[in-house]
């Protein structure tokens, strides 16, 4: 497993996916069954994913105060991940990162935290614009 499938998982990203898998078995006993499958239930469903908001309660919680709105390493780190350089560059290949942000690891982490966030916002998750920039 990939540490971008980790932070999908997470913030809650792989439960839905999981619950996905499950849902062909849970889903006869319900009475809309043939109305699940035909209908995008789990797109919208991790579509439902509050990435903000998960986030801000995970900080809460947490005994450092974590920037995780502009550091990929608090990110990370609020996520109770691998938020070293080696795991960064790691995960900077994984989402393609441009060879010339690579050598610059100031670069690379700011490219690496705008792709996170965009990263999620493509995988369903809510994420406001502001921290699309």
């Amino acid at each position: 497993m990939g540490l971008f499938s980790k932070i999908l998982n997470s913030l809650g990203f792989g439960s839905k996916a999981h619950a996905e898998e499950a849902a062909p078995t849970g889903t006869p006993t319900t009475a809309p069954a043939p109305s699940a499958p035909t209908a995008p239930a789990a797109p919208a469903g991790t579509g439902q994913v509050d990435v903000v908001g998960k986030l801000e309660g995970l900080a809460a919680g947490h005994p450092e105060k974590l920037n995780w709105r502009t550091s990929i390493v608090d990110l990370l780190k609020l996520l109770d991940l691998d938020s070293s350089l080696q795991a960064r560059k790691e995960l900077a290949s994984e989402l393609g990162c441009p060879p010339e942000k690579m050598g610059d690891s100031a670069q690379m982490n700011l490219w690496l935290h705008k792709t996170v966030l965009q990263k999620l916002a493509e995988n369903g998750g809510n994420v406001p614009p502001e921290l699309l920039h």
